[in-house]
């Protein structure tokens, strides 16, 4: 089964912003961009979404992602292999 996660951790460490500038930019909040960045966010609010990516200079397909549900949950294992 497929899954939608955000992705925006990874941008912002490709363009050397950091969280509290692209909050302050964006008149965000902190809980909530971190709950983006944590994938919490079960409704994806477009007007948030159109400002980072207009901050960033990037595209929606580059914070938001398609990935096997396998996929995600692999990169959140431990080193003995349980799941976080």
């Amino acid at each position: 089964m497929k899954k939608i996660v955000i992705d925006i951790e990874r941008v912002l460490a490709e363009k050397g912003v950091s969280k509290t500038t692209l909050c302050y930019w964006c008149r965000l909040q902190r809980t909530q961009l971190n709950n983006y960045c944590k994938n919490k966010v079960v409704r994806v609010d477009l007007h948030t979404l159109e400002k980072v990516c207009d901050y960033l200079e990037c595209d929606v397909c580059d914070i938001l992602k398609m990935v096997e549900a396998e996929e995600e949950e692999a990169g959140r294992e431990k080193v003995d292999g349980s799941i976080l």
